[in-house]
């Protein structure tokens, strides 16, 4: 579910007095797709509840650069909240989530395989609390700006302006009954000499 940082503070007490542990994941999430799911599911194994950290649409815009996000941060956020194995999703527009860390101290931040436990930037803030950093998910083989470029590689691959019907396909002026095709002028219709008076 999508949830307010108030309301995942509270989330989180809860679980954590029922004895659960935290997982934390974040990223923009623009146009999800299968590698963004694989790591999440993968984050999702690494505890009982999973928090995803979703950037707000003005950290995607300068993390990303122009025409970024493609989708709103409300939509981003439903879609994330739809994985299956992910608890809670919150919005944010700080420029790290070092914050959030700190605010919800998850046991496990789960970063993508892009990083190495030693590259991943919040992992002194983790570690100053007593959590570990988790690298999962696939190979980063997938990303979002290959898929724009492979959409904007092949939009003219679709319906173009010659497809479908066009002015000679379907019935043309010729085809169907013509003047010679049917009935001719050896055929008359009944005429006063074929019934009798």
């Amino acid at each position: 579910m999508v949830v307010t940082e108030t309301e995942l503070v509270s989330a989180v007490a809860r679980d954590r007095a029922a004895g659960q542990k935290i997982a934390f994941a974040n990223g923009c999430f623009d146009l999800l797709h299968v590698g963004h799911v694989r790591y999440l599911k993968a984050a999702a194994a690494e505890a009982d509840r999973l928090i995803v950290a979703v950037n707000d649409d003005r950290s995607v815009a300068g993390l990303k650069g122009p025409g970024r996000p493609i989708l709103s941060a409300a939509d981003r956020a439903e879609l994330v909240a739809a994985v299956r194995g992910v608890d809670y999703v919150v919005i944010f527009g700080d420029p790290n989530v070092d914050r959030l860390l700190r605010l919800l101290k998850p046991d496990v931040h789960c970063k993508g395989t892009d990083y190495t436990v030693d590259t991943v930037p919040e992992r002194a803030v983790v570690q100053s609390y007593g959590g570990r950093t988790a690298i999962v998910g696939d190979a980063k083989t997938h990303a979002t700006r290959d898929l724009l470029a492979r959409i904007a590689g092949t939009e003219d691959q679709g319906r173009t302006r010659d497809q479908g019907r066009t002015e000679d396909q379907g019935r043309t002026q010729d085809q169907g009954r013509t003047g010679d095709q049917g009935r001719t002028k050896h055929q008359a219709p009944s005429t006063k000499d074929q019934a009798p008076r």
